[in-house]
């Protein structure tokens, strides 16, 4: 098959414009997960969005719609939960972690019919991006561009907390609104990397921006870069090798990571 022809195929279309829209997104929120170590947030939004999928099948619902309330409803959990009690971030989130995860089993039990979409949304799957889901991810990318006015503001609290709020800066608010955006982004990712990798989609990028570069704006960008190009890369390998889509972003991801390890500046003090 000629390139020509490989891009001329709606499904591969679809799914390369629903990459590059998610490698972007994923990026842009992945600097703020890393730099505030919370990278154990992603797998809990992951396994929030499994009982949303699971629930959204087991109702004959379109399971994205389904998981975006049921992970946006986590997400908004889990900070309040950090905010208003001594709990730990790690605490909070394994506790819904668990419980979503359970729920989730407990739904694709009671659905006696198998249904190989579930093992779609679990793994990823280049042939389930729709159009349906490609104006989500539009609608995301969108919601993303909007939110930077507020970037500068999430820098600041990212850095030093105390003195952002001292400042006047509704971190609190803050707090739940970059929770939900991130919620919505693993959801929005779920058919192209799956459940089981899309914390990584969120992590990889973002970390290897953080090894080659001390400022936030530049590991933003090159964070976004990374998203970006792995996205193509990894949908375009994992066709013609006819792979899982998701694995082979991931790997793409990690090799980005292995190459840049060498440039990265030794631990400060």
């Amino acid at each position: 098959m000629t390139t020509f022809e490989f891009f001329s195929l709606p499904f591969m279309q679809r799914a390369l414009i629903a990459g590059v829209l998610l490698g972007f997104i994923g990026g842009l929120y992945g600097v703020f997960v890393v730099q505030r170590r919370l990278s154990f947030l992603g797998d809990g939004l992951a396994h929030a969005a499994f009982g949303g999928v699971a629930l959204g099948l087991l109702l004959h619902n379109d399971p994205l719609w389904t998981a975006l309330p049921f992970t946006v409803a986590v997400a908004i959990g889990i900070t309040w939960v950090k905010r208003r009690t001594r709990l730990s971030s790690d605490t909070a989130i394994g506790i819904f972690f668990s419980v979503s995860a359970a729920l989730g089993v407990l739904f694709l039990a009671m659905k006696r019919d198998y249904s190989v979409d579930a093992f779609s949304y679990l793994f990823g799957s280049i042939l389930s991006v729709t159009r349906e889901d490609l104006w989500l991810a539009f609608g995301m990318f969108g919601l993303s561009l909007l939110s930077l006015v507020r970037w500068k503001a999430w820098a600041y609290a990212t850095f030093d907390r105390d003195l952002a709020l001292a400042d006047g800066i509704p971190t609190d608010r803050d707090d739940y609104l970059l929770s939900i955006l991130i919620a919505v982004t693993v959801v929005v990712a779920v058919k192209v990397v799956g459940i089981i990798l899309v914390a990584a989609f969120l992590v990889i990028p973002a970390a290897a921006a953080r090894m080659v570069t001390h400022r936030f704006s530049s590991m933003t960008i090159l964070s976004c870069a990374i998203g970006v190009s792995t996205s193509i890369v990894g949908l375009v390998l994992s066709y013609y090798a006819d792979l899982p889509s998701g694995a082979v972003i991931i790997l793409a991801q990690a090799a980005t990571f292995g190459a840049l390890l060498p440039f990265s500046g030794r631990k400060s003090a």
